[in-house]
């Protein structure tokens, strides 16, 4: 495989994982494809192949879609490892939890471990 075919594959292949962060953080918060679509004034076809990562999406649309879905950039593009690789909604509490003071973040854990252990 030539170079450029290698880093064509590789686009492809972040594509896919960009549009796959974008489509589950538009389902967890419950947004259908119309709506999405209209926000960004694209047809809702255009939003289904950013989501399959058939279709590049700009730098514009991104910064768009993060404000909508209230994530940072990075979060969809994979650079912000620690957000990316959580699901979206332990991603979401992280952030929240992140904006909290020490002594509410310290009720939180205390009330996370109450959950835990309740459960077993």
């Amino acid at each position: 495989m030539s170079e450029v075919q290698t880093k064509s594959a590789t686009d492809k292949q972040e594509r896919i994982l960009i549009g796959q962060r974008l489509q589950d953080a538009r389902k967890y918060l419950g947004f259908t494809q119309e709506e999405v679509a209209e926000y960004l004034t694209v047809t809702r076809t255009a939003l289904v192949e950013i989501e399959k990562g058939n279709r590049k999406i700009e730098a514009l649309e991104l910064k768009k879609l993060a404000q909508l879905y209230k994530q940072p950039i990075t979060h969809f593009t994979g650079e912000d490892a620690a957000t990316s690789a959580l699901p979206a909604d332990v991603a979401h509490l992280a952030r929240k939890a992140a904006a909290l003071s020490g002594n509410d973040r310290e009720e939180l854990t205390r009330f996370a471990d109450y959950l835990q252990n309740r459960s077993n």
